[in-house]
C-alpha cells in the first residue's frame, strides 16, 4: 500500500549546481554553494519554487567571474574552516593590523568600550585583592587544619548565644583529660605594657599565654629555642620590629625587659624573637609571656565564672571534630554544672544536637568570620564583594557584546563583500574576534596601570594594606588570564561569530534584519539595570543602618565629651588628681572623671573588657565590670533611676559599693534593688557588694551589640586607664588645645592622645562603614557602566532607525510621538530590571539585617527611590540621542540610506 509521504522540499536546479562545481575554484565551493542555497530557500519561501530556481541561476552564472574560476589557494584563501587552529604569524600579524585601524576609525565606539573594560577591571582588582585579604585570615599556619578555638554555647529559652572568652581553668583541664588535644593554649590580650629597657620607654601590647602556644601557631622564631622558650616565667618572646626599636643591632637574647602592666612591673629576660604577625592573622602581639604574669590570675586560676580569654586546641591527626564536641558534654556537665542547671530551671530546652549549654569549637580558619568569637566581618560580606566584582565585570562584558552586535550591522556590507570576494567564515571569525581581543587587551592594561595607581589612595581611604604583589601569585595570574580569555572568547567571540554567518547574498542586498537580535540585546540591558538595581538597593539599605547604629541613643551623652588615654608611663590615678586641680576653676570644664575602660575607640587602638560571673541565689548571673571614678555619672550625663552616685563624703564607697543598671536588676530579681548586698553563692570569704544606685541601660561596647548588664565600682588601688572630660559646647576647640597644653604638666613625658567620643563611637563602626563605602562605589561604577552602555545601543539604534523617524515626521508624527516611540523600549526594560531585582534585594538585605540586634526596617520608599531613578537615568541617557533623531529634518533622514 502506497503511503502519502509529504511533498519534497523544493531543490535548486541541479544543473546549475555541476555548472558551479565545474567552474568554482574547490576550497570556495562549499561556501558559495551554502550560501546560495540559503539564499534559494528564503527565496523560494517569498515568491514561489520557478521564481527562486530562475533567480537561483542567475546568481550562479553571476559568479562566473576570474577570481572565482578555478582560482588557485593563496597564503590568504589556503585556510579552510577546519584547519583555524593553525595560523602563520604573518596572517596574525595582518588580523591585527587591520583590527587596530577599524578601532582607530571607531574612536567612539573604542572608546566606551576600552573605558567600562579598564573601570571595571581596575575595580575588579580591589574587590578581588580585598576579599583576598580577608579570606586568607589565619591560612599561614602549617596545622591551620587542626587548630581549633573553643567557644561556649548556650540554647537560652528566648535565643542561642554563643561567647569566646573562656575561663582560666578551662585549658588546662581540656589537656590534661583528653588524649585527643595534642596542645592548648591560653591568649589573653590586656592593655597596651610599658616596656622600658635602659631609661627608654616604649608602649606595646604584650600578650599573655602559655608555652604551648608556639606549638600551635606558625609564626616564624627568628632566634631562640622553639621547644623551651617560654617555659619559664620570666622569659619574654618579643617581635622583630620590638627587637629592632629597643635594641637596634644590639643581640637581645638574654637581655632583661622591665614590663608595667596596670602598674606592676616585672623583669623579664628575652629569650627569643618571633617574626611580626602579618597583617591577615587574628592574633596580633608586640610580645609574649607566660599567662601565670597576667593580672588577677591568681585570684582566677580555678574560677570558671570568670571569662577573660581566647583559648585555643590543636588535635591531633585524624581526630573528627564533631565526634570531641560530643565528649565535651562530659566536660561540661563536669565542670559547668551549676549554669547548666540555671539554663534547665529558666526553662532551656535541647538543640538539634542535644546541648543546652556546652564547650564547642571553631575551626582557625573560620575564627575571623565567626562575628561571635572576633571582631571579623561576616563572611557573607566577603561573598558580596566577590559578587560585586562578578557582577561589574558582567555588566562590562554585557555592554562589550550589546555594542559589538548593535555594530555589526553597521558593518554587515564590509563583511557582505569580504564574502563575496572569497573570504572564508573561519577567517571572518578570526579578523573580528582579533579585533575585540585588542579591546580586551586595552582595557585590562590599562585597568591594571589604573589599578597600580590608585591602590595608594584606595588603601588610605578604606584603611587597608592590599598589594598588587599578592596578583602575581600563580593562582591569581592563573585567574586573571582566565577571566581574560572568558572575556575575549565570549564578549568578542559571539559577535564575530554571528557576523561571520552573515549570508554574502543577503548582506550586499539589504535583506540583513534590524530585528533579528533584539531578544538577546534586550535581555542582557535587562541583565545590566538587574545587577545596577540590585547593588543600589543593597548599599542604600547597608547604609541606613550603619546610620542607624551611629545614631542610635547609647544611653549617655557622647557630644561634647573629650577621652585621653592615660598611657603606660604615668599613674592614671595621679593623672587624673592633677587634672581636676588644674581645671577646678575652668568655666569651659563642666566635669572629669577617670575610669578603666575607653568608650568607642580611641587614638591607642585599645579595646579591653572585664566580665564577672557569679551566683545568686542559685541564679547563675554574669555582668560587665566598669572601674569609674567620682563624677562618672555626671560627665556622661547617665541619669539615676534610684539611689545615688559615688560621693567623697562616703569612705566606704571605695570597697564594696556598685551601681548597677536595670538589666543587672532584673537579673538579680530585687524588687528594691538599692541597699541590697550581691554575694556570690560559691564565695565561702564571705566577700559582698552592697548596691547604691540603679541607672539606666547604657551600650558600653558597640551599639550593633545587645546591652548587657554593667555593675561599675569605684577603687582607690585599681588603675585609671582614660580620663573623660566634658567642656562647655562652645569652646571645643581651645578646650582641646587647653587639655593638651596641661597634660605636659599633669603627665610629663607621656604623648597625648586625646579625642572627642563621639569620633570614638563612630569608630566602632569603622568595618561597617567602609564596606558600604566599597559598596557605594561598586554601586555607582555599576550604574555609569549600565548607563554608557544604554547610550552606546541607543546611539548606534537611533542611526539605524533614522530612516523610519523621516518617514514617520513626513506622516505626521510629533517631536513628542518620536520621542515617546524611542524612550518605551528603554523603559520597559528598566521596569522589567526592577521588578526582578527588588525583590532579590529585599531578600538578602533582610537576611543581612537579621546578623543585627538593632536593625532598622527595611522601607518601601527604598525600592521607589531606586526605581525612579533608575528610569530617570535611563530617560536622560537615551533622552539626548531621541531629541536630536526627533528634530532631524525628515528630508535629510531620508537621504541617509
Amino acid at each position: 500500500m502506497k503511503k502519502n509521504l509529504p511533498p519534497a522540499p523544493p531543490q535548486p536546479p541541479r544543473w546549475a549546481d555541476k555548472l558551479l562545481a565545474w567552474f568554482c575554484a574547490p576550497h570556495l565551493l562549499e561556501e558559495l554553494q551554502g550560501d546560495l542555497h540559503e539564499e534559494f530557500y528564503f527565496q523560494a519561501e517569498r515568491l514561489g519554487y520557478r521564481r527562486a530556481r530562475w533567480l537561483y541561476v542567475r546568481e550562479v552564472l553571476g559568479f562566473m567571474r576570474p577570481f572565482v574560476v578555478k582560482r588557485q589557494p593563496n597564503a590568504y584563501t589556503s585556510i579552510s574552516y577546519s584547519s583555524t587552529s593553525f595560523l602563520p604569524l604573518s596572517m596574525i600579524k595582518n588580523y591585527f593590523t587591520i583590527a587596530w585601524r577599524n578601532l582607530w576609525r571607531n574612536k567612539g565606539y573604542t572608546t566606551i568600550n576600552v573605558a567600562g573594560l579598564s573601570v571595571a577591571f581596575c575595580i575588579c582588582v580591589f574587590l578581588f585583592l580585598t576579599a583576598y585579604l580577608q579570606l586568607t585570615f589565619d591560612a599561614f599556619h602549617q596545622d591551620k587544619d587542626r587548630i581549633f578555638q573553643t567557644y561556649f554555647f548556650a540554647n537560652n529559652p528566648d535565643r542561642i548565644t554563643r561567647t569566646g572568652n573562656m575561663p582560666l581553668p578551662l585549658a588546662p583541664a581540656l589537656k590534661s583529660e583528653y588524649e585527643e588535644v595534642e596542645a592548648a593554649t591560653r591568649v589573653l590580650t590586656s592593655r597596651r605594657s610599658l616596656i622600658t629597657y635602659q631609661g627608654k620607654h616604649f608602649d606595646k601590647d604584650v600578650v599573655f599565654t602559655d608555652p604551648d602556644f608556639l606549638k600551635i601557631f606558625s609564626f616564624p622564631l627568628i632566634q631562640g629555642n622553639r621547644q623551651n622558650a617560654l617555659n619559664n616565667n620570666s622569659s619574654i618572646l618579643i617581635s622583630q620590629s620590638v627587637a629592632q626599636a629597643i635594641f637596634g643591632t644590639e643581640d637581645p637574647i638574654g637581655k632583661l625587659l622591665q614590663i608595667t602592666t596596670e602598674g606592676k612591673q616585672k623583669g623579664y629576660l628575652v629569650s627569643g624573637i618571633l617574626a611580626d604577625a602579618p597583617y591577615n592573622s587574628s592574633i596580633r602581639f608586640d610580645a609574649l609571656v607566660r599567662i601565670e604574669n597576667s593580672p588577677h590570675y591568681l585570684s582566677n586560676q580555678t574560677n570558671w565564672t570568670a571569662n577573660s580569654h581566647q583559648v585555643f586546641v590543636k588535635l591531633i591527626p585524624q581526630v573528627n571534630q564533631a565526634t570531641f564536641e560530643k565528649r565535651l558534654k562530659l566536660f561540661t556537665q563536669k565542670y559547668l554544672a551549676e549554669y547548666l542547671q540555671s539554663l534547665q530551671k529558666k526553662g532551656a530546652k535541647p538543640d538539634s544536637r542535644g546541648d543546652i549549654f556546652t564547650v564547642r569549637l571553631q575551626q582557625l580558619s573560620q575564627v575571623h568570620f565567626d562575628t561571635a568569637i572576633s571582631n571579623g566581618p561576616p563572611i557573607a560580606i566577603i561573598y558580596a564583594l566577590l559578587g560585586m566584582a562578578f557582577f561589574i565585570l558582567l555588566i562590562a562584558c554585557i555592554n562589550f557584546i550589546n555594542l559589538s552586535i548593535a555594530r555589526s550591522f553597521t558593518r554587515a556590507k564590509e563583511v557582505g563583500v569580504r564574502k563575496y570576494l572569497g573570504a572564508l567564515k573561519s577567517q571572518l571569525f578570526v579578523q573580528i574576534w582579533s579585533e575585540s581581543a585588542l579591546i580586551c587587551f586595552m582595557g585590562f592594561a590599562i585597568g591594571g596601570i589604573l589599578a597600580h595607581l590608585l591602590l595608594p589612595e584606595f588603601n588610605a581611604t578604606f584603611d587597608t594594606r592590599l598589594q598588587l604583589a599578592h596578583l602575581h601569585q600563580p593562582g591569581f595570574l592563573a585567574w586573571l588570564l582566565g577571566i581574560f580569555i572568558l572575556i575575549t572568547f565570549i564578549a568578542g567571540g559571539y559577535p564575530a561569530w554571528l557576523m561571520a554567518r552573515f549570508n554574502a547574498v543577503a548582506v550586499l542586498k539589504g535583506k540583513i534584519s534590524l530585528k533579528k537580535p533584539g531578544f538577546l540585546r534586550n535581555s542582557l540591558l535587562v541583565s545590566q539595570f538587574v545587577m545596577s538595581c540590585l547593588l543600589t538597593c543593597c548599599t542604600i539599605i547597608a547604609l541606613q543602618q550603619v546610620k542607624h547604629l551611629r545614631t542610635k541613643p547609647l544611653g549617655f551623652e557622647k557630644e561634647q565629651v573629650i577621652s585621653i588615654p592615660v598611657g603606660t608611663l604615668a599613674d592614671g590615678r595621679q593623672v587624673l588628681q592633677r587634672m581636676r586641680n588644674k581645671l577646678a576653676n575652668d568655666p569651659t570644664i563642666l566635669a572629669v572623671t577617670g575610669t578603666s575602660v575607653n568608650l568607642g575607640r580611641g587614638k591607642d587602638h585599645v579595646s579591653s573588657r572585664s566580665t564577672m560571673g557569679l551566683t545568686y541565689k542559685g541564679k547563675e548571673i554574669s555582668s560587665d565590670m566598669l572601674l569609674i571614678d567620682y563624677d562618672y555619672l555626671k560627665t556622661l550625663q547617665i541619669p539615676l533611676l534610684a539611689g545615688r552616685d559615688f560621693n567623697r563624703s562616703y569612705p566606704a564607697d571605695s570597697l564594696d559599693r556598685v551601681i548597677i543598671t536595670q538589666s543587672m536588676v532584673e537579673m538579680l530579681g530585687e524588687k528594691q534593688p538599692v541597699g541590697t548586698f550581691i554575694k556570690d553563692d560559691a564565695d565561702t570569704t564571705g566577700g559582698k557588694m552592697q548596691v547604691i544606685g540603679v541607672v539606666p541601660d547604657f551600650h558600653l561596647y558597640s551599639a550593633a551589640e545587645e546591652k548587657r548588664p554593667i555593675m561599675m565600682h569605684f577603687s582607690q588601688s585599681e588603675p585609671i586607664n582614660y580620663l573623660f572630660v566634658r567642656v562647655s559646647p562652645q569652646s571645643l576647640k581651645k578646650a582641646m588645645n587647653k587639655l593638651q597644653e596641661i597634660w605636659r604638666e599633669v603627665a610629663p613625658g607621656s604623648e597625648f592622645t586625646g579625642s572627642f567620643l563621639d569620633e570614638n563611637i563612630d569608630a566602632w563602626y569603622q568595618s561597617e562603614e567602609k564596606l558600604a563605602q566599597i559598596c557605594s562605589l561598586a554601586s555607582v561604577i555599576a550604574i555609569i557602566l549600565s548607563c554608557s552602555g544604554l547610550f552606546a545601543v541607543a546611539l548606534l539604534l537611533m542611526e539605524q532607525r533614522t530612516k523610519e523617524i523621516g518617514i514617520r515626521k513626513v506622516l505626521g508624527a510629533s517631536v513628542t510621538d518620536i520621542l515617546f516611540i524611542l524612550s518605551r523600549d528603554f523603559v520597559k526594560m528598566v521596569l522589567i530590571a526592577l521588578t526582578i531585582a527588588i525583590p532579590l534585594a529585599w531578600f538578602g538585605m533582610h537576611q543581612w539585617l537579621n546578623n543585627y540586634t538593632y536593625r532598622i526596617e527595611i522601607s518601601a520608599w527604598v525600592f521607589v527611590g531606586v526605581g525612579s531613578a533608575a528610569i530617570i537615568l535611563a530617560l536622560l541617557t537615551v533622552s539626548f540621542q531621541s531629541i536630536k533623531a526627533a528634530l532631524m529634518n525628515p528630508v535629510k533622514s531620508l537621504k541617509t540610506e
